[in-house]
This record gives structure tokens, sequence and C-alpha cells, in this order.
């Protein structure tokens, strides 16, 4: 039985809790916050004949202090306003008010991606801390910016054991610049000095220091740590994370300046095998060529050989097809997708059109007034004048208005520079065929906004028609829940694989636009020497953004299952990618606006929860790579530079590409004219692959889903059986081709299920 004393206690701290309870309520219903206002436009009280002026009297009937935040007139129609709890309640029972709803503040990870991808969920399936500890991420970059909490080793235990790297002194970083996070950083310059001298430390750090950012945002993306309330100029707000926010990071600074050499690539690699590394990530890409030839393709094959997954950028060239850089097998070759958020800027011409852009903007904002508005074509001195290149615009046409600039030829921030230079106030950016309805933001130096390219067409019309047109830009904001979430990117490189049609590329898509993550101290966030503003984070766009994200999976995996080999984790991530909304419909391409296709997302968009816990994997040994090269006629010296191996291809044995033990199918197909002889319109190619159970024992089903009615598929068998964990089981697709116009393409996907587990394939036929 208590004591008196001890009921007494209890009595005085329930109290206590009672009157602090009641002080809280009554302190938020006296707080402000943000609230946004919904309103039925058709149900208007006949009082007013303006939807502002009933916006403003109906705030100031229930507060004399509050006004109008931003006015809704697409997506919502209504207003957003600071309001008390009381107040709100007063203003929801007035007649047009359909809501007066409390804003929602999301919480922001790295790009918002992890949560995209599903890495909030709470799933007994993610690695421990501690086993996330133990895997070590290479990247290869621009270097690093050490001081940036994204770098905080706050809770990490030891360096693992196994590390053999360094922290390489050098200008401005010390050996206290590495810490139990950043385990590694070093520099490989001589290429790079031997091609253009020695460095001029006055414009770049000689160490592993980063000067441009590119390196810090790709190495905060893969595994920075958590940080609380990061944003760039108050956008994107919220906590950024890596993929793999406990893995240890290690950065090999390879790109200076004048660019990134091979050589020194080539030593970055070597150091980072000898190093330790378990994943190698490398935003970077260049010309193509066979892979005894290719720098990249020779290094990923060693680092492969031991172990070390390799995720590589597909290449920033599309929508073009076969744009694709890094297309090795033993790569995962990474696209980019973009996120369900946006940024988006009111653009509103002086014929009461209204248009939406997106922008990263937080300076001084124009006035309300409309601004006179111009073309970049119309105001030049040069046929440059569209593209709003350096010394194309007369100042005198251009002084206090807002330009229209066609995007390409040079880099976006830049053409807003030009424009401030020649005296406009305020930049348009449209558009044109190549990139679509793409929106990509930047943080410009005077207000700005860009457009899609039919946005773009209705400006310049209006410019066309109107003797004196105006406009007026209104500030960025951040926008949540963007749907349809994911397309794919325009810039995204697209397949075919241009050096070996019969592998699909690039592998899959991940998030890689307007992806915020860590910055250099060492410039502004658009890169530009006349940029004065320093950021910790920054907002930028492009397939260097999606691989590290593949980059921080991977190792996500890796610690779940280190005993996986890097093609085992390859697979998983794969052959769970989706290809399909929640709706049904299949991912879309900006560029186009239609339906994506394998060419342009490989296997589909990274899916971490699910290639987790995948059922089935297509596992690939360093033979199943020889026999590839094989299959290609290598030469014994030409596989020997590919693979540093000695290695004879065996006369007795046939070797084909489509036995490639590889998640991906690819069949190039040739007309009928094209053939010998030309008369025979059907072939039968046969594939074959080999699956792993790395589940419990389960029995799957085939199913095959195809787009023609060229190609008729079979698999044989159509069951498989798995008594056992790492069982290996193999199936044959048979597939029985007609001729098709030279250039078709079309596509297929082959799955296999035991009911709980999907194990996806994509098939792409292309006749050539």
């Amino acid at each position: 039985m208590k004591s008196l004393k001890f009921k007494l206690v209890e009595i005085f701290l329930f109290l206590s809790l009672y009157y602090a309870c009641i002080a809280a309520e009554e302190k938020i219903q006296k707080a402000k916050r943000t609230y946004i206002v919904h309103v039925d436009k058709s149900n208007m009280p006949e009082t007013f004949t303006d939807h502002a002026l009933w916006y403003d009297t109906s705030l100031k009937s229930v507060s004399d202090s509050a006004s109008v935040l931003y006015r809704y007139e697409h997506v919502v129609h209504g207003y957003s306003t600071m309001l008390t709890t009381e107040e709100a309640a007063a203003l929801g029972e007035q007649p047009g008010i359909l809501s007066v709803l409390p804003e929602v503040i999301y919480e922001l990870h790295t790009t918002r991606t992890p949560e995209f991808l599903g890495l909030g969920k709470s799933t007994t399936l993610f690695p421990t801390s501690d086993s996330m500890g133990e895997v070590i991420v290479g990247v290869l970059d621009t270097g690093v910016w050490p001081e940036l909490k994204s770098f905080d080793d706050s809770g990490l235990g030891p360096v693992p054991s196994r590390w053999k790297g360094e922290c390489q002194v050098g200008k401005n970083f010390s050996a206290s610049s590495c810490n139990r996070k950043l385990i590694g950083a070093k520099f490989f310059s001589k290429g790079y000095e031997v091609a253009f001298g020695p460095i001029d430390e006055t414009m770049e750090s000689r160490s592993p220091r980063d000067d441009d950012g590119h390196g810090t945002h790709t190495a905060t993306t893969a595994a920075g740590s958590v940080v609380p309330s990061a944003n760039l100029l108050g956008y994107a707000s919220g906590t950024a994370r890596g993929m793999a926010s406990h893995a240890r990071v290690a950065v090999y600074k390879v790109c200076w300046l004048g660019g990134c050499f091979g050589s020194d690539i080539v030593a970055a690699m070597d150091a980072a095998v000898a190093d330790g590394v378990d994943v190698l990530s490398m935003s970077i890409g260049g010309g193509l060529s066979e892979y005894y030839s290719d720098t990249v393709a020779i290094g990923a094959f060693t680092a492969a050989a031991n172990g070390i997954f390799v995720s590589c950028s597909a290449g920033n060239g599309g929508p073009i097809p076969s744009s694709l850089s890094n297309v090795a097998p033993w790569i995962t070759t990474v696209g980019a997708g973009t996120l369900d958020r946006d940024f988006p800027a009111s653009i509103t011409l002086g014929n009461s059109e209204l248009h939406s852009g997106v922008t990263l903007y937080n300076g001084k904002q124009l006035s309300d007034s409309m601004v006179p508005l111009v073309y970049g074509g119309n105001v030049s001195n040069s046929s440059g004048g569209a593209l709003c290149m350096a010394g194309s615009l007369i100042p005198e046409k251009v002084a206090r208005k807002i330009v229209v600039c066609d995007r390409g030829g040079s880099a976006r921030v830049q053409k807003g520079v030009v424009v401030k230079d020649a005296g406009g106030i305020g930049m348009i950016l449209t558009n044109t065929d190549t990139f679509g309805e793409e929106l990509v933001a930047d943080a410009h130096l005077l207000p700005s906004a860009a457009v899609g390219q039919k946005t773009g067409d209705a400006i310049k019309k209006y410019i066309s028609s109107t003797r004196n047109p105006t406009a007026k830009i209104g500030p960025g904001t951040t926008k949540l829940g963007v749907q349809p979430s994911p397309v794919v990117a325009a810039f995204s490189s697209r397949g075919p694989n241009p050096v070996t049609p019969a592998i699909l590329k690039p592998d899959i898509i991940a998030p890689g636009v307007n992806i915020l993550a860590g910055w250099t101290a060492a410039v502004g966030p658009t890169g530009l020497q006349s940029d004065p503003r320093h950021v910790n984070f920054n907002i930028i766009s492009g397939t260097s953004m999606s691989c590290p994200h593949v980059s921080g999976l991977a190792a996500i995996v890796k610690a779940a299952h280190p005993e996986w080999s890097p093609a085992a984790i390859k697979s998983a991530l794969m052959t769970t990618a989706y290809t399909a909304y929640k709706t049904g419909q299949k991912i879309e391409d900006v560029a186009t606006g239609g339906p994506a296709t394998p060419f342009d997302y490989g296997a589909g968009h990274a899916d971490p929860v699910a290639a987790l816990d995948p059922g089935l994997v297509y596992d690939a040994t360093i033979d199943d790579y020889l026999g590839f090269l094989c299959a290609l006629n290598y030469t014994p010296n030409q596989i020997k530079s590919t693979t540093h191996r000695d290695f004879t291809c065996q006369t007795s044995k046939k070797y084909t590409l489509g036995d490639f033990n590889y998640p991906s199918f690819s069949v190039p197909l040739e007309t009928a004219s094209g053939r010998r002889g030309g008369a025979d319109s059907s072939s039968i190619i046969k594939y074959t692959r080999t699956l792993t159970n790395v589940g419990a024992p389960a029995t799957y089903k085939v199913s095959l889903h195809s787009q023609t009615q060229a190609v008729k598929m079979s698999v044989e068998p159509e069951i498989l059986s798995f008594k056992a964990q790492y069982e290996k089981k193999s199936y044959t697709v048979t597939f029985k081709t007609s001729s098709m116009p030279s250039g078709t393409t079309s596509f297929a996907r082959l799955e296999w299920s035991d009911g709980k587990h999907i194990v996806g394939s994509p098939i792409a036929f292309s006749w050539t």
C-alpha cells in the first residue's frame, strides 16, 4: 500500500503537469502560425468585386495584424496567412471559406530522397548502425570540404580495422581534417600538372580540399551524416542526411579546374582498392571506346574483382539516343529522375496570363508592379542574343527590363549574369525542344524563373504580339507532393548501349534533379567567381547527383548482406526497381511527356527497401566477365588490357552475349535486308540466365509481358523450385522474331514470382 507521502507527491506532480498543459495550451492559442485558407471563389460575397479585397477584408475581420503571404490561383484557390488558433477558427466560420488548415512542416532529408525512396520506414530489414559503420564508400571527384556537419563523426565507433588509407596533408588540409566519418582523403594531380603545369594554389588547393563543390555534394549524398536545419537560401528546409548516413567516407580528389585526367583517375582507383573501400562512386564520364581502352572500365574491372561495387553516372547527354557513358557490365550505370518536390515561382504577363516556373533565387525581389519584358534575340548585337551569350545583349535595350533567354549554349546561371551585366533586372529562362518541359532550379544572382518549352513559347508569342510587353516574377517557394514523380530527366543519357548493344544500359535511375547536399565554402552556390554567397548546402542537378544515391543504397545492401558480391548487389537493386506509379501508369519521360522505356530508365527506379530482400539474384563472377569479353571476340591481349589477367578463350567453347548472366535483356535484331540472303523474315534467338536464391526455400513461376507481336517469347522451364539458400537454377528464354523496319524498338518484361517477391527484368528489342 502506498504511503500518504508518496500519494501527496503523485497529486502534486499531476497538478503541476495539468497546469503546465493549460499554460502551454494558452500559449499555443495566442501564438501565430501559418494557415492555408481554401476559399470557394464562386461563393464570394456579392459585396466584393475583387477576390484580393475579399481576402483582405476577411482577414481584417479576425485580426488587425494579419496579411496575405501568398495568393493561390491555380492548384488551390485561396491564400496563406499568419493567425492564432482562435483567429483561424473565427475565419473558418465565414461564408465562402472552405477550410483553414494549419501548414504542415515536412521533414526533409538529403534532397528529400531518403523519404522519397522509403528509407524512413521502420523495418527489420535495415542494417544496424554498427554494421553500416563497417562499410566504406570511396568517392572519386573534386575533393571534400571537411568542416561540414555532414562529416560529423558523433556516435560512430572506431574506424574499421581493415582500413589502410590515410588523410593526405596539403594546402588548407591537415591530418585532423579527417575523423571517424571522413576516414580518408587523398589527391591525385600528377596527370593534371603534366598537362597544365604546377597547380596555381591561388586558384585551387593542392590538397584533398574541394574548391568546386561537386565532390562534397556527391560524397554527402552517398553517406553524409544527419544534419538538422539544412537548406539552401531558405529552400528545401529540413534534416539532411546521406543515403548510408552511418557509413564511412573516403575521398579521392581527381578533378581540377582543367578537368579529370585518366592517369589520376586510375591512380585513385588503385589507391581505393588498396585502402579497402567497399563501394566506389564516380560521377565522372568521358568518351566512349572499347573496354580495353576505357580507363574507367579497366579500373572498375579490378575494383569489381576485389569485391567493390562500382557506381558511375550515365551522363547528361539526353534525350539523345545512345548518349551513354560508363557502359561496362561490371559498372552500375545510373540515370536521373525527379523527386516529388519543386521550387515554383509565378510569372504574370501584362495580358494577365499567369505562368509557373522554378527558381532558387532568394535576394531582393522585384517590385509588385509590371516591368518591361524583352526577348534576348530582339535586343542583341549577335546571333547569340537568344541564348544570352556573353557580350550579346545591347545595354540600352535591356536596362531595367526582364529578359527572356533560351536555354543552351552556356551555363544557366551564366545567362543571368549576362543579363545583369547588361542592366537587366530579371530573367525568364525558357526551354527549347531539346529540354521540353524539364524544369531545373538554380540559385540565380537576379530575380529569375525557368520555364518549360510550352510556357516559353507562350511568353515569346505574347512579346511578339504586344507593343509594350510587361511581366513580373514572384518569389520562389518549396512545394512537396509534386506528381507524377519520378519522371526521367530530359538530360539523363539514354540507350541503346553504343558499345555493346546486347547489354541494356542505363541499369537504373535514381534522384538527380534539384538535389540538396553539402557544398564547399570556396565558391557560391552558382560556382561563379562573381557569386559572393557562401552556403553549407546547395541544390544542383545531373546524373552526377543520381550516381551517389545508388552508391549509398549499395552500401546499405552491403551492410545488410556483407557476403554478397557486387553483381548480386547490383542485381538486387535492378530486379526490385519499379517502372510504374502506384496508379499503374508507366514512369514518364519529361523530354517527351509520354511513357519512358528501358532505354531511358534501364530496370527502373531504385527501391532500396525491396532491394534488401530481392528473393533471387543474377550473380556474376570474374569468369562470367571473362566469358563476356570472349563473346566480344576480344584477343588475349585485349582481355589482358581490360582485366590484367592472362586468359585465352577456349576454342571448343561457344561464347554468346545472350548467355552472359545480366539482370536485364537487350536483344539487337537485324532487319530482313540486313541478314545474309535477305529472304528469311524470322529468326530464333536463345538467352540463358542463372538465378541464385538468396531467401528462404521457395517456388517461383515466370510471367512474360510484351508490347510487340513481332517477337514471340517462351521460357523453359516455367517453374523454378529452390530448396536451399544460395541454390542456383538456370532457365532459357527463346525469342522468335519477325523482321521490322530499321530503327524500330519495342519492349517486354520477364518476372519471376513466389507470391512474395517479384524478380523483374526489362527486355529491349531493337532492329537495325
